[in-house]
This record gives structure tokens, C-alpha cells and sequence, in this order.
């Protein structure tokens, strides 16, 4: 058995990058044809286009019965529907239903996790070799969520992997359905997956920000035994310069201040849309508390001198969110980690942008080929 063929190539779909980034994901990911993706991006100029266009996309698409394809348009225009605005919780609902629809010829099931009076979100996807290798255990970033890297998770149950996806507190149906607010110590659902799963080890993978939340979990759960940072965060700041991080951090002494620069700046789209769900994730309510967030993700807390298991860091040269610098800071960080594999993906290779998006197959084989070889602890 063959998993499906996965898009490769990434295009100039918009003059906007961040429009231009977020089309090509949608394609990238396998669910969503090129022609429709493309008509969206020669019609949208603003979010409200983006999202009117694919909710439209997403209806032509079911009275078509392309329930696939409709389901990842609906997610799509989930994604950038603000927090605040009432029909983010029901395109939700609608789209969790849309894909287990269109993905009832699948073979996975969904758990309800406990974890802190309530529940955390999680599908296994079973091997489909007839035998099981190991399991993987997987997490989406920031504002992602499971369904949507489906094909990531299904890649590796076609390579004999059982694969279990879950939403830490203040992600996706953990947020949404359960109520679970965001919590940085990605240790505690890692330990609650693992316990409930009745695993004794793992290899863990985390995607975008996930990257960050699965080595600080890694930190401190060790019945992880392999970790895939795709790509490490490290340290925000470590982004910038000494001078500048000095600024950051006093900020942080300044609530009413920082609440009043940022909201200054909150009419660009981009950054709207990263500090409101940053404070929806919490269930906060001030511009502060997403800077805040942000800023809790540091080497400090990480504690990479505790990752003492076999580690692959990843990302691609041109990720303008998580730029190869980071990779460099958390690859010098890892003192005591019993291996580290880097890779720094290319344009050449259509996979230099964040997550690899343009050439998933590529990244996707490598990280078989790593995970494999330490199994079986082959050259």
C-alpha cells in the first residue's frame, strides 16, 4: 500500500506573502485541488476575501461531493475568522464534522484524553502494514490543528508507524470543545497521551511552534525516546539583538505601555490575527498576555540540557517564521542529547519555506529514513 501523492512545488499564488504562504499550505498539505486555490488567490485582497472565498470554495466543493476538498476549504477560512467573532466556534464545528465525513474511508478514532478535570483532543491512525514498528506521537503549532496535517500522520502508518496526533490545552477541539487554556509545560498532556495510550516510549514530533512545546516535553518526559523538531524555536529573542532583547523584556514590566504600543500596531492584518489568538488560547483578554505568551517560550524554560534522546532539528532557509538562526541557537543548546541530526531545507528543493510547505514528500522521507535508523541503529 501506497500513502497518497502529495503536492510538490511552491507558487506564486499572491503578491502577499503571508496570503501567498497560507494558499500554498492549503495545496501543500494534499487536500485541496491547485485550480481552486488558485482562482481564490487572483480574487482576494484582504482576510475577509480570503475567508468569504474559501467558505464559498468550500460549499461549491460539497454540492460537488469533493467532501475532502470542502472540508480543508472550511478549515481554511477557519483559520483566519478572529476569535472574537461568532461564527469561529460553529465553521469549527461544521469543518470537525466535514472531515470525518469525508475521511470516513480512514481507518482512525478519536479519543477524549482526561487531562485537568476535562479532556484533550487526540486521533491513532493504526499501521496498515499488518505490523507495527513503533508509534509516533505528533502535535500541531500554534493555531493548527490535527486534521489538517492528516497526511503527515498518514505518511507514516503506510511505513508500519502508529501514529497518535493530540491537541495540547488551548489547540484545536482542546480549546474549543473541552476548555483547556494554553499551558507551556507540554510535558504534562505529553505524559497524560503516553499514559492513556499505555506507551513505555515514543518518538515525538512537533510541528511549526510545536517544534518548541515537543523538546520542552522531551525535556522531562523521557519515555520519548526520539524528538523531531519541525522546526525548533528555541528562543524568540535569540532572534534579536542584545539591545533589543534588554527592550523586550523591560516591556514586560510595563502592562498598560505594552497594551497600548501593540494595540497601535494591531491594524496589521498578520499581527491582529497572531495576538488574538494568542490571547484566545488563553482565555485572556489584553494584547500584554500575548506578548507574555510569547515570551515564556525561551531557552530558560526549555531546558535543553535535560534532552538527553536522539534529536532531529529541521527547517528550511527562507522560514520567515522560525529562521535557521534558531535551529543554529537550539542545535548548541543540546549538550547531553545522545545525538543531533540538523537539516537546513533549500529553495532548490521547493522546501525552504516554514514547515516545509512545497515539498512535504522530501521531508517526510528523511524523517522515515532518521527515525528508522535510530530503531534499528543502522548507519
Amino acid at each position: 500500500m501506497q500513502p497518497m501523492k502529495i503536492p510538490v512545488g511552491y507558487h506564486k499564488l499572491h503578491k502577499n506573502k503571508f496570503l501567498n504562504y497560507q494558499l500554498n499550505r492549503w495545496y501543500s498539505l494534499g487536500y485541496a485541488r491547485k485550480e481552486d486555490i488558485e482562482s481564490i488567490g487572483a480574487k482576494i485582497k484582504t482576510f475577509d476575501d480570503y475567508i468569504s472565498a474559501f467558505l464559498e470554495a468550500s460549499e461549491l466543493a460539497v454540492k460537488e461531493n469533493r467532501l475532502k476538498n470542502a472540508a480543508t476549504y472550511l478549515r481554511a477560512a477557519e483559520f483566519l475568522i478572529s476569535p472574537d467573532n461568532e461564527r469561529k466556534v460553529p465553521v469549527y464545528n461544521e469543518f470537525i464534522n466535514l472531515f470525518d465525513k469525508a475521511f470516513s474511508d480512514e481507518i482512525f478514532e478519536r479519543h477524549k484524553v482526561p487531562y485537568n478535570n476535562g479532556f484533550l483532543s487526540a486521533i491513532k491512525i493504526p499501521s496498515k502494514t499488518g505490523i507495527c514498528k513503533g508509534t509516533i506521537i505528533g502535535i500541531p503549532g500554534f493555531d493548527a490543528f490535527i486534521e489538517e496535517f492528516y497526511c503527515i500522520w498518514n505518511y507514516f502508518t503506510y511505513q508500519g508507524y502508529d501514529v497518535i496526533a493530540f491537541e495540547g490545552p488551548g489547540q484545536g477541539a482542546s480549546r474549543r470543545t473541552y476548555g483547556q487554556t494554553f499551558d507551556h509545560d507540554y510535558e504534562k498532556p505529553a505524559k497524560a497521551i503516553l499514559d492513556h495510550f499505555e506507551l513505555s516510549e515514543a518518538t515525538a514530533l512537533g510541528v511549526s511552534m510545536g517544534g518548541y512545546w515537543i523538546m520542552r516535553a522531551a525535556a522531562f518526559e523521557k519515555r520519548i525516546k526520539r524528538v523531531i523538531a519541525m522546526p525548533p524555536l528555541y528562543d524568540w529573542l535569540e532572534m534579536t539583538s542584545p539591545m533589543n532583547r534588554k527592550l523586550a523584556k523591560w516591556f514586560l514590566t510595563k502592562r498598560n505601555l505594552t497594551n497600548f504600543f501593540v494595540r497601535l500596531k494591531m491594524n496589521v492584518g498578520t499581527l491582529k490575527h497572531t495576538i488574538n489568538n494568542a490571547i484566545f488560547i488563553q482565555n485572556k483578554h489584553e494584547p500584554y498576555d500575548a506578548v507574555k505568551w510569547m515570551m515564556e517560550m525561551n531557552k530558560e524554560h526549555l531546558n535543553s540540557r535535560l534532552i538527553d534522546q536522539d534529536v532531529l532539528l529541521f527547517t528550511g532557509e527562507n522560514d520567515a517564521f522560525q529562521p535557521p538562526i534558531l535551529l543554529k541557537k537550539q542545535e548548541e543548546a543540546l549538550k547531553n542529547a545522545k545525538s543531533v541530526t540538523t537539516r537546513i531545507f533549500l529553495k532548490s528543493e521547493q522546501a525552504d519555506q516554514h514547515c516545509q510547505f512545497g515539498n512535504l514528500p522530501l521531508v517526510l522521507e528523511y524523517m522515515l529514513n532518521w527515525i528508522n535508523k535510530k530503531i534499528y541503529k543502522t548507519p
